[in-house]
């Protein structure tokens, strides 16, 4: 075993077939794709910041391996909580023999649980709140508007969270992403505790519900982007999940193609998903990349892998493989 690289011998030695043999394939064509110059997309869905992704993910960033995200704003704000409420977590390890009378308990003690995690409301939610309302409404008050991603960077970058933080800073990949300005697309914000947030200051007459920039402004966004960035070969798409989170940004080529009627783009040029989705009862989520094809995403020889697994134990793997850990 290579002493310097444990993880990538380990999975070379041992990952040989199935599932294990797929992950192994769809790690070293996401190298060849990064060390050959193009870009990759990552998407994520469910609960990954909370899933403590971050701690490989954020390396990523830094060393260039991903150029673009697509996440739901839960990812975007979790990451963030787990930042500055991490000590106030509580693990359920018990979590599917829990009755109804103890969930409710969960409740009342404001301790909203993912899975076998629980976010506490007044130490993660509450304490990011205070800031970015401040932040949301300077920006209304001037008649400003930026992406939900963008206001969550304008708060990084004001520092009034440092006093809060929990974990090492390095394993927070919004911390990351903040220090690249990386590109970020959060389809669907409005589903997220802060849209929620954001939707009752609106109520209350507030803000403007303007100041935040659309969905539709995230499409035309990523539009610009794509073909900027897209070169002659396509952008690879590496898929955590299934959702919005995916679903929304791969339709970006098919639109360039069929309704502003641009030839030349490149499809998407590598495409794999981790999914625990079955490709049945129409579940887009779990459909199979070639169906992707007669949409117009990828193309016939783009290099396609789909892992049927737990996205949790098998992305820091392959972030690892790539990262030669």
């Amino acid at each position: 075993m290579n002493s310097s690289k444990p993880i990538t011998s380990f999975m070379e030695k041992h990952y040989l077939h199935f599932n294990s043999a797929t992950l192994v394939d769809a790690a070293k064509a996401y190298k060849t794709h990064i060390e050959s110059g193009k870009k990759m997309m990552i998407t994520l869905a469910g609960a990954m910041s909370t899933a403590e992704l971050g701690i490989s993910l954020a390396e990523m960033i830094r060393q260039d391996k991903v150029q673009i995200i697509s996440c739901t704003g839960a990812n975007l704000e979790e990451d963030l909580m787990n930042l500055v409420a991490h000590n106030h977590y509580k693990r359920v390890p018990h979590y599917r023999d829990l009755t109804p009378q103890q969930e409710w308990e969960l409740y009342q003690s404001r301790l909203n649980r993912v899975t076998d995690t629980c976010i506490p409301e007044e130490e993660a939610f509450r304490r990011i709140e205070k800031y970015i309302i401040e932040i949301w409404k300077e920006a209304d008050a001037k008649g400003e508007r930026y992406f939900p991603h963008e206001f969550m960077y304008k708060l990084i970058c004001s520092g009034e969270l440092e006093k809060y933080y929990e974990i090492d800073p390095k394993n927070s990949w919004m911390l990351a992403a903040a220090e690249k300005n990386l590109p970020i697309v959060v389809p669907g914000w409005e589903d997220s505790t802060l849209g929620n947030v954001f939707a009752a200051q609106c109520i209350n007459g507030k803000i403007k519900p303007s100041t935040v920039k659309s969905g539709i402004e995230y499409m035309m966004f990523l539009a610009d982007w794509y073909t900027k960035n897209a070169g002659t070969e396509g952008v690879g798409f590496f898929q955590i999940g299934g959702g919005i989170a995916g679903d929304f940004p791969i339709c970006v080529v098919p639109m360039l193609h069929l309704d502003l009627g641009i030839t030349g783009v490149p499809f998407w040029s590598y495409f794999c998903q981790i999914s625990d989705s079955t490709t049945s009862y129409g579940s887009y989520s779990g459909a199979v990349p070639n169906e992707k094809i007669t949409w117009g995403k990828l193309n016939i020889d783009t290099p396609k892998f789909i892992i049927e697994s737990d996205a949790t134990i098998v992305a820091p793997l392959i972030f690892a493989f790539v990262l030669g850990w």
